[in-house]
């Protein structure tokens, strides 16, 4: 029984963890409040805010428990635009984050070596998607 609820525990703190890693990464970007400020609609801020946590749980409930539901391909065409366009949003905001690179060395007084810093980032970024997709399935 102890087995089981440190199992539970564990499980628990894990998904804490990762769910504080995504809402961190999508409010570092500030897709939400660019998206609430580019449609003018800045006034809603904190409703687009809860709706995001709100998709973060029932998307969270949804992996874990397999739902099905029927909404047919009307529904899988509007999940899949709607999808496109946060991650296409979220894609753009990243690219302006990663201006970022450049000032940090500049202030850290990087002089050489930033090629194999960022191949270093993006050899680690490959080969975590590849265990994440072949080995840890």
């Amino acid at each position: 029984m102890i087995r089981y609820g440190l199992l539970v525990i564990i499980g628990f703190a894990g998904g804490f963890g990762v769910a504080a890693g995504v809402f961190s990464f999508i409010t570092l970007l500030g897709v939400v409040n660019r998206l609430a400020l580019k449609t003018n609609t800045a006034k809603y801020i904190v409703l687009y805010e809860n709706m995001v946590i709100l998709g973060g749980i029932l998307g969270n409930t949804w992996s874990v428990y397999e739902w099905k539901l029927p909404f047919g391909i009307v529904g899988l065409l509007l999940y899949g635009l709607f999808g496109g366009i946060f991650i296409g949003c979220q894609a753009m905001a990243l690219a302006e984050v990663l201006n970022v690179i450049p000032v940090f060395a500049k202030r850290a007084k990087i002089k050489y070596g930033m090629p194999y810093i960022v191949a270093s980032i993006a050899i680690g970024k490959a080969v975590g998607a590849f265990l994440q997709l072949y080995v840890w399935k």
